[in-house]
């Protein structure tokens, strides 16, 4: 699978976090509450500091690598996450060199296939914060558009 590098300067998330674990399915079970809680209760239109319209899903605070626990943040990137509504997580997302990936086929599917592409790879990960961009504007829920950003050294 084909992929780009890009570096990005730092940046702030903020949304509903979960701490999961990719083992038995389980990071799959809670990101996809968490994304039927953020969009049925349009959790986006809370962030009065939100850039942009794309949700985000962040990997950070990994306890060793992908076969350990992590947290996982669906939400919005945001100008400042020091005001932010009551239950909401916001984190700072380091500046990074990251290889980008570019999901084919229909969500969710592709994203999974993705991320066991990238599990299997030999990409020298810096299990600092990875994450997914999901431009959701006007799209059905399978035709969602996204790219995946892996921090590597």
């Amino acid at each position: 699978m084909d992929h780009e590098i890009e570096n990005l300067p730092m940046f702030y998330i903020a949304g509903l976090a979960v701490r999961t674990i990719n083992k038995d399915g389980q990071a799959a079970n809670d990101i996809g509450s968490l994304w039927q809680r953020f969009t049925q209760e349009n959790l986006s239109e809370k962030l009065d500091e939100r850039e942009g319209n794309e949700l985000y899903c962040v990997y950070t605070d990994y306890e060793s690598d992908h076969n350990d626990y992590y947290t996982a943040i669906l939400g919005c990137k945001v100008t400042s996450i020091e005001y932010l509504p009551e239950g909401f997580a916001g984190k700072a997302i380091p500046a990074s060199k990251y290889a980008v990936f570019t999901p084919i086929g229909k969500f969710p599917a592709n994203i999974g296939a993705t991320w066991q592409y990238i599990w299997q790879s030999d990409l020298r990960r810096t299990y600092t914060a990875d994450f997914d961009v999901y431009d959701t504007t006007d799209k059905a829920f399978e035709d969602i558009e996204s790219k995946v950003y892996v921090a590597v050294d």
